[in-house]
């Protein structure tokens, strides 16, 4: 079943560097919680599945309500202990100790981003489709773009369950009098720079100020999806990253085409020049701006504020192609000692959250699962199925160690493109800050 033997990594300095430290002090829940399980290796009931994930607010309640539904199906409620941890860094750094001890969870959460250098680290199993096939699945099962995304070395690493893109949120009541919505209230085609631009015009004659809210203060993401969103969109393109992370090759051509635009666009008073995270969607919320960039998953924000009358919508193809900045949530096998009984028990566990992907879907994320997605169901959900294309035109962040979601990479580009929308930098400088920031992390090995 398994592509190499079992060999647990040992714990060398370099992963304990790459691992991140691990307070001794951090509490336990009990010897018999995942986290002790994964950590310090105390038993748990014989046929227990012990699942990780980093899922939050809305996130959090539907896997747990999906995860109850598994243990209905098991006729159990010890069949599963289900352990959430917070998002980032400090995730990552705990599936890979546990992973490394050969205690990790069954099975783990992991963005595709970082599921592939947990892969190069030999921290994970592939996964065969024979696998797939003893719980009624196949690659051909899957949205083409993420399963694709998430091979590595010729084999599968992570079973992709949704794609989370970077897409447009519109305010209907600022785009009604600027002429911006179609009958059936979606947006009219904004495809083109001359028509894009021409409509955040439009809009900020309505609104009074900017068109178009985009966060950039205290945040490091937002900058990166945004810029690596319009970027894709140029034909030919060079990778930022190459080489596993180790050369730049950005187009410089392309970047400063981008961030002088984006200059422009606050100098004409159409974009933001300072707003954090939740300021940003408060503009388009309470009208101030008609349109806000942001992840799909703030649809449960959009619907939660009263009287707002909101539309979503992928990025328009501004340049040569669409394309959008985005990751996927990914279940994986962190490598340990299994059974063949184990191992079918995880991969019924992640079949059984696969088949509930409607529940998932509902809180905005691009359900991979094409059972789902194509169901009429999904395609009545609204406005989920108005921008669920942008799947298909997702751009992952370029593997590296020091890459993908809420990683190094994204915390050192993303604040220097923000000073660039802030108006405190160049682009030319920005370029020459992010090679100077990275360059300490082109030249060190993956610690993993």
């Amino acid at each position: 079943m398994r592509d190499r033997p079992i060999s647990r990594p040992t714990l060398t300095r370099r992963g304990a560097l790459g691992a991140g430290a691990l307070a001794a002090s951090s509490a336990l829940a009990g010897c018999s919680s995942p986290l002790a399980a994964g950590l310090l290796g105390s038993e748990l009931s014989p046929g227990t599945l012990v699942y990780w994930n980093l899922f939050g607010g809305g996130d959090g309640g539907r896997m747990k309500s999906m995860e109850d539904v598994y243990r209905q199906e098991q006729g159990d409620p010890s069949s599963l202990q289900a352990t959430t941890f917070a998002w980032g860094n400090p995730y990552y750094s705990k599936v890979t100790l546990a992973t490394v001890g050969n205690q990790p969870p069954d099975v783990a959460i992991a963005h595709l981003t970082r599921a592939k250098p947990l892969w190069d680290g030999g921290l994970l199993e592939a996964i065969t489709e024979e696998d797939l096939a003893g719980v009624g699945l196949s690659s051909a099962d899957f949205n083409a773009k993420a399963w694709q995304a998430q091979v590595t070395d010729g084999k599968n690493v992570a079973i992709p369950l949704d794609t989370h893109p970077f897409v447009m949120f519109f305010n209907r009541a600022v785009l009604e009098p600027a002429g911006l919505l179609e009958p059936d209230g979606r947006i009219t085609d904004l495809s083109g720079i001359d028509t894009f631009e021409a409509a955040l015009a439009e809009i900020s004659a309505v609104t009074g100020g900017i068109a178009l809210a985009v966060a950039n203060v205290s945040e490091n993401a937002t900058p990166w999806r945004f810029f690596w969103s319009l970027y894709n969109q140029y034909d030919g393109a060079a990778p930022f990253l190459a080489d596993g992370g180790t050369s730049i090759t950005v187009d410089e051509e392309i970047f400063s085409d981008i961030m002088h635009r984006v200059e422009t666009w606050v100098e004409n008073g159409w974009l933001n020049r300072t707003l954090d995270y939740a300021g940003s969607q408060t503009e388009m919320f309470v009208g101030n701006a008609g349109l806000y960039l942001q992840g799909e998953w703030e649809i449960s924000t959009a619907q939660s504020i009263e009287g707002l009358d909101f539309g979503m919508a992928p990025i328009p193809t501004l340049f040569d192609r669409p394309a959008t900045q985005g990751d996927s949530h990914t279940f994986i096998l962190p490598r340990k000692d299994r059974s063949p009984e184990d191992r079918a028990r995880a991969m019924g566990f992640i079949a059984s959250l696969l088949k509930q992907s409607m529940t998932w879907a509902e809180g905005g994320h691009v359900p991979t699962y094409l059972p789902t997605f194509e169901s009429a169901e999904y395609t009545a959900l609204l406005p989920q199925a108005d921008y669920a294309s942008a799947a298909d035109n997702t751009y992952y962040d370029d593997p590296a160690w020091y890459g993908g979601s809420g990683s190094t990479f994204e915390n050192t580009v993303g604040p220097q493109l923000g000073l660039v929308q802030q108006g405190t930098q160049s682009p030319e400088d920005a370029l020459a800050h992010i090679r100077a920031q990275l360059d300490v992390y082109l030249s060190t090995p993956s610690p993993l």
